[in-house]
């Protein structure tokens, strides 16, 4: 980020006041650092398919939240289109038969995941007037220094900075984690909150919806997955519904 940053904006941080610097920082540690690491503890609990499932609830966060906080409205057809994009997202993430996991830890499952996918929603709508009125690449930055900042007080806290260092040493396939850190933290983390200083918080977490339909159509160019039936059922939702929300 630094050298994008310095080629767009040049040296030297532009103004905010000192209430918006700590909105941003502290949308970072909510949205990044708790965010992610509570989304991670979903998925070792209960499994991939039904955090997924509950990761659908992103986008009806985001709308309440807007809707409270920035007076957003959507209209009866972009409502039409939540509910397509929000069906194919269930049938495409639904599995009719998953590996049995005890029912205390799906009940721990569904509260990290719920509770992950809240911070999501509230760090992105917490920013989105600083997105739009301060230097967007500044403010990117600076939300990812606040996660950078709280994911290492979070290991140090927990007295796991000697696992993390080790983990370092162990052999690993760099070059594909810096090409999916390049493409993931950097490029798709410009694109995610562009969209929301561009365009409605709640339209813009509906369009989100779609990155099932593109790892489902990854697994299956890259990995061969099989898509039934369903699956291609659910695609054609989603992208009925978002076609909805991008005319109207």
């Amino acid at each position: 980020f630094i050298p994008t940053i310095l080629l767009v904006n040049g040296i030297g941080l532009p103004y905010y006041t000192a209430a918006e610097l700590w909105l941003v920082f502290f949308s970072g540690v909510l949205g990044i650092a708790l965010a992610d690491t509570w989304y991670l503890k979903a998925l070792n609990v209960m499994g991939a398919s039904r955090t997924g499932i509950v990761s659908s609830l992103f986008s009806p966060f985001v709308i309440l939240l807007s809707a409270i906080f920035l007076d957003e409205r959507m209209v009866p057809w972009q409502w039409l289109g939540f509910v397509l994009v929000m069906a194919g997202v269930l049938l495409v993430t639904w599995r009719a038969h998953r590996s049995e996991v005890d029912v205390e830890d799906v009940k721990r499952g569904v509260m990290f995941a719920t509770g992950a996918v809240f911070m999501m929603a509230v760090g992105v709508v917490m920013v989105k007037e600083i997105l739009e009125t301060r230097s967007f690449l500044w403010t990117v930055e600076l939300r990812l220094v606040g996660g950078a900042v709280g994911m290492f007080l979070f290991v140090l806290a927990r007295h796991r900075w000697k696992s993390v260092r080790d983990n370092f040493k162990l052999q690993q396939p760099w070059g594909m984690i810096m090409l999916a850190s390049f493409l993931g933290s950097y490029f798709a983390l410009i694109l995610w909150l562009a969209g929301y200083k561009l365009i409605d918080a709640s339209v813009a977490s509906v369009l989100n919806e779609t990155n099932v339909v593109f790892i489902v159509l990854l697994a299956w160019l890259m990995l061969g997955e099989h898509i039934n039936r369903r699956r291609l059922v659910g695609m054609g939702l989603t992208i009925a519904g978002v076609t909805i929300m991008v005319l109207v």
